[in-house]
């Protein structure tokens, strides 16, 4: 089913065919409901690929999420697409086989699909292959830098520093990170942390849970809390708010409470987060700000594909609730 067999159908042109399914001026709305719904009622599936050739550009941009299921990324997305309507660009969507984990043919379907670029949220390559991926197909790095590549971040480094400070102006001296696996382009908040720790004179604690979810968050607090109350740590600053759900039900399993027996800061501000009963204190990193910055440098990107690489930096904002309070 083509564009022909859709106006012989209706008896217009072709022309004006083309014109309403792009969206172009000059093709009444009338009309362009009666050419949408032959269409659909013939069967016709537009081919995006011979129209970006007859453009003589891409109007495709890939989307590759490291998990489906985090709030983030799905503010990410959010963001992205929001730009991308206003821009008549089409959006095609990868996600990591294993959240959080190596995927070496994770961008495969976005290669296939002949996008002209990819927006990638998160990459856990090391920085060489992301630039080796940037140069087969131009990348949007979101939620880390890489040099040479358009990258889209928050600073992470000072919102590891605002949490910790957090704690610190309340008190609290044996505050432990809490955080997953390390990945190159991933340590900046726990290096805000450690920095700021060391600055006041005090040894970081830095754990590392197996994974990144919630149930490897509570295996890991489970032993890190099951000590004494001198030994165990009054704080926790997670490097996520799925961490920082783990911690909380690591602590209710011991029967101790939020926040009089540890206060606890999160990561993302995520919905959840702000859930009645939850109530995180959290690292606001302006997730939904990230993938319209995103979407917007990927419209650059393809409309200026020899214009120098773009690094923006996001400010990330403290969210206090009730899971912080004084040392007592």
């Amino acid at each position: 089913m083509t564009q022909s067999d859709v106006a012989r159908h209706l008896g217009v042109s072709r022309t004006l065919v083309s014109f309403a399914m792009r969206g172009a001026p000059g093709v009444s709305e009338d009309m362009r409901r009666q050419i949408l719904s032959a269409a659909d009622a013939l069967g016709y599936r537009r081919n995006i690929q011979a129209a970006d050739l007859a453009r003589k550009r891409p109007t495709a941009v890939g989307l590759h999420l490291v998990d489906l299921h985090n709030d983030v990324y799905a503010d990410i997305f959010s963001g992205v697409q929001e730009v991308l309507r206003s821009n008549d660009s089409r959006l095609v969507i990868s996600v990591n086989a294993t959240p959080y984990g190596p995927d070496p043919r994770a961008l495969d379907p976005l290669f296939e699909a002949q996008v002209g670029v990819i927006i990638a949220a998160t990459l856990l390559d090391p920085g060489e292959r992301v630039r080796e991926l940037n140069r087969r197909v131009p990348l949007v790095n979101v939620t880390r830098s890489v040099p040479g590549v358009d990258s889209i971040h928050s600073d992470d480094i000072s919102g590891g520093r605002l949490a910790t400070g957090h704690l610190l102006d309340l008190g609290h001296r044996n505050i432990a990170h809490l955080c997953g696996p390390a990945f190159e382009g991933h340590l900046e908040r726990r290096t805000g942390y450690r920095e700021t720790m060391l600055e006041h004179g005090l040894q970081p604690l830095i754990i590392e849970a197996a994974g990144f979810s919630r149930e490897d968050a509570a295996a890991v607090a489970l032993k890190l809390l099951a000590s004494p109350p001198g030994q165990r740590p009054s704080a926790i600053f997670a490097h996520s708010d799925e961490l920082a759900l783990g911690v909380r039900e690591a602590a209710a399993s011991l029967g101790l409470s939020i926040p009089g027996d540890l206060s606890l800061v999160g990561y993302d501000n995520s919905r959840v987060a702000g859930l009645h009963g939850i109530d995180l204190t959290t690292v606001d990193l302006h997730a939904r700000e990230l993938g319209r910055a995103a979407g917007q440098a990927a419209v650059e990107r393809m409309l200026y594909p020899a214009s120098p690489a773009v690094d923006r930096i996001l400010a990330p904002t403290l969210v206090t609730r009730a899971s912080t309070a004084p040392l007592h």
